[in-house]
């Protein structure tokens, strides 16, 4: 019979207790039955009375410090390869409301889920866009107003970060962070450092230079501003313009500069003011940042005259876009690149050479990450755009040491006291020069990538294009020195345009990547309970639209109004909750076993297998259809779990 979500709720509220005392008793490693959405609601005292209940006084007191540091579950491991078998939960915070909420999350979940992807943290700049951070602070609007006041001394959103990730250790998760090799065209971190990215003038929609060296005109625009509005924090301008900038010499830090220009990093809104003010002061000397690229050419290109925006304060931002694009070829407005590399021939022709780098901006980015790696204790990073490979010959036969911004990052966080930092790359295994030059595999062996997302989530289960997507992910698998993901769901796909991907297969997806104990899988937070959208939902049922913030109606198919609303799939959570249950209690036979197909992917509408190492248990799943009455090595008194064409049983072999 189908459950309804009503009765759920009914169920939690009268076997609460039960439920908690399974998990705070350490019989279960997490809460059955217990609803996201009801869990994000705990309050504070409630929440601290189930950690203490199963992590004990000291415990619970250290990791509440954020002067602790909690180990890492992984920290004995000599490299990141612990990651290729990890069963990965992505979680955008803004659909949850603050960091502290991810614990939360968490009871919800059981071990074998093992890491916590948190989308990013930073302060955001246009639309709110996550992945356009305007500076290095921590985003405010993760901040708990009601654990500051149960905890006073958590009063700052980077203590309460720091005491999350301390808890989720504690938990026996490993915790990572998004790295991101780009920013808001016009973020702190931008007009800060000028000379770390590529900047462009224009007269109207005309753009009239893109010279290699522009960045000092503005570096010198920046300075007359200074000079005629005064430092943002008082500070007496008493040095000259090129010791200001420069990433050499080490009269200011990179903190002194920014308060410099922009204020105290706590005045939210003087910053913001003060950028405005600047922004302004440049762009009416035609001066920007040329917008991000991804996929070939990646160079070459010019003004839209007739594809521009008109912000609230009257400025015009036109749209670039490429002189030859190709098949994928994506301008990411709101973006702009670190600069890497200089260009040939003062970028008159877009050529980069690749054989300079532009040493200030590896330097930044590799301190930068590391500084926030160490302060938070973060075990993994995702690299976010791993797949751009710029150059046209393709990967070199042996990468050097400035091949790849995010493999220079996670060498760097490694030699600096994290050995077991590990790198889950955001790629979609596409077919050569598609999203970069050169074989996209080949490239993830360069750069270093223990693990990377792949695309099954854009396909339908059981299609063909699926079928030979998961045969060609577990051959890589046991072929590459990566790991390609059984990936759910991600925040990106968790979009309107991409309901036919979930309205099918869902518990195929789910059962699959749990106990396919060889293969790391990812899944987005929600996917537990999402509705299946047989008809399009309201945009605030879809946590990619929270990915950005956008509040005018005038984009209908982006404007969210008020909090992420759950999904309501009852039956999908309830066979879920079942499949977790018994994954508790097989996981110590089965967990990091090496797969033996009995029926692999493309023999059948089905797969079937168990273990090389004998576990005791066979695992079978329907891609459509139903499953065989009988399986290789069944008897029906042996099944341990038979529901939605997925099946569990003990071997008789």
């Amino acid at each position: 019979m189908p459950t309804s979500f009503h009765n759920l709720l009914t169920d939690w509220q009268q076997r609460y207790s039960v439920y908690t005392e399974a998990y705070t008793s350490g019989q279960q490693s997490f809460i059955p039955n217990l609803l996201p959405q009801t869990a994000v609601q705990f309050p504070v005292y409630q929440t601290l009375e189930i950690l203490h209940k199963r992590l004990g006084t000291d415990r619970l007191r250290r990791a509440l410090d954020p002067s602790e540091t909690i180990a890492s579950p992984v920290a004995d491991q000599p490299d990141g390869t612990w990651l290729k078998r990890s069963n990965m939960v992505g979680v955008n915070v803004r659909t949850i409301g603050s960091f502290w909420n991810v614990v939360n999350y968490v009871f919800t979940l059981p071990a074998g889920h093992d890491s916590i992807h948190l989308l990013p943290i930073w302060e955001p700049g246009v639309v709110g866009s996550l992945y356009g951070m305007v500076s290095w602070q921590i985003n405010p609007e993760f901040f708990s107003v009601e654990l500051a006041q149960a905890v006073p001394a958590l009063n700052t959103v980077e203590k309460q970060l720091k005491i999350v990730v301390n808890l989720l250790h504690t938990m026996g998760r490993t915790v990572g962070m998004d790295v991101i090799p780009h920013t808001d065209r016009f973020s702190e971190i931008v007009l800060a450092c000028p000379s770390l990215f590529e900047w462009v003038q224009r007269e109207g929609a005309t753009m009239t230079s893109h010279s290699a060296t522009l960045y000092r005109q503005v570096e010198g625009a920046i300075w007359q501003y200074l000079k005629f509005y005064g430092a943002a924090d008082g500070t007496p301008l008493t040095f000259a313009k090129d010791f200001f900038f420069s990433q050499d010499i080490s009269i200011l830090t990179d903190e002194q500069r920014t308060r410099i220009l922009f204020g105290h990093p706590n005045d939210y809104g003087g910053r913001l003011s003060r950028r405005l003010e600047l922004i302004r002061y440049l762009t009416a000397q035609g001066f920007e940042t040329l917008p991000m690229t991804m996929a070939p050419p990646y160079r070459g290109l010019h003004i839209d005259p007739t594809d521009y925006v008109l912000d609230d304060f009257g400025q015009i931002w036109y749209q670039y876009a490429f002189d030859k694009p190709e098949t994928m070829s994506r301008v990411f407005g709101p973006l702009a690149r670190y600069r890497f590399y200089e260009p040939e021939n003062d970028n008159q022709q877009w050529a980069l050479d690749f054989d300079r780098p532009n040493h200030p901006a590896w330097d930044y980015v590799c301190h930068k990450y590391h500084d926030c790696q160490r302060a938070y204790n973060f075990d993994f990073m995702r690299g976010d755009m791993a797949h751009v490979q710029m150059r046209p010959e393709g990967v070199p036969l042996t990468p050097g040491p400035f091949y790849d911004p995010l493999r220079a990052i996670k060498q760097y966080v490694r030699q600096h006291g994290t050995p077991h930092y590990a790198f889950f790359a955001e790629t979609f295994l596409a077919p050569p020069d598609t999203m970069g030059y050169g074989d996209e595999l080949d490239h993830l062996e360069a750069i270093e990538a223990d693990s990377t997302l792949g695309d099954l989530q854009s396909t339908v289960i059981g299609s063909p294009l699926f079928v030979d997507r998961f045969q060609t992910y577990y051959h890589w698998l046991k072929t590459r020195q990566f790991a390609p993901n059984f990936t759910v769901m991600t925040a990106d796909k968790d979009d309107p345009r991409f309901d036919e991907f979930y309205r099918t297969g869902n518990l195929f997806r789910y059962f699959t990547a749990l106990f396919l104990t060889d293969m790391p899988s990812y899944v987005g937070l929600g996917f537990e309970v999402r509705n299946l959208h047989e008809q399009r939902g309201a945009n605030e049922e879809y946590t990619k639209l929270y990915v950005f913030r956008i509040e005018d109606d005038r984009q209908p198919d982006k404007v969210t109004h008020g909090p992420f609303e759950w999904g309501q799939n009852a039956d999908q959570f309830v066979i879920i909750q079942r499949m977790r249950q018994l994954a508790e209690q097989i996981w110590p036979q089965i967990t990091g076993k090496r797969t033996q197909w009995l029926v692999a992917p493309g023999e059948a509408d089905y797969v079937v297998w168990t273990h090389e190492e004998t576990s005791g248990y066979v695992f079978a799943a329907a891609m459509t259809g139903a499953l065989p009455d009988t399986l290789p090595g069944e008897l029906a008194s042996n099944r341990l779990f038979d529901e939605a064409q997925c099946r569990i049983y003990q071997t008789v072999f």
